[in-house]
């Protein structure tokens, strides 16, 4: 199942900046893996913000909402999730 995922990224800026460093650091080391596994398809920056539209494909909601939940930066993010299905008029898509 593909899902589109906006984060909204807002860490207190009184939070430690070595607690900040190592959540990022975190971050960053569980997206690639995600993304290497093939479940992160795509991730997209919001110009000007600290924020971005992913895609994702999982095999459940249940799957997705556990994704998201091991994320480190989660305490700090606004999620809206949005549940994909594949368009007709793709021209991508192939005729099965």
């Amino acid at each position: 199942m593909l899902f589109a995922v906006k984060m909204d990224v807002d860490i207190p800026a009184g939070l430690d900046p070595d607690v900040r460093a190592d959540l990022v650091a975190r971050e960053k080391a569980y997206c690639q893996e995600l993304q290497k596994s093939g479940v992160w398809r795509h991730i997209w920056r919001h110009v000007g913000r600290y924020a971005n539209l992913s895609v994702f494909d999982v095999e459940s909601n249940d799957a997705l909402h556990d994704v998201l939940w091991r994320l480190p930066l989660f305490p700090y993010m606004r999620i809206d999730v949005t549940p994909l299905a594949q368009h007709p008029s793709d021209l991508a898509a192939r005729e099965v």
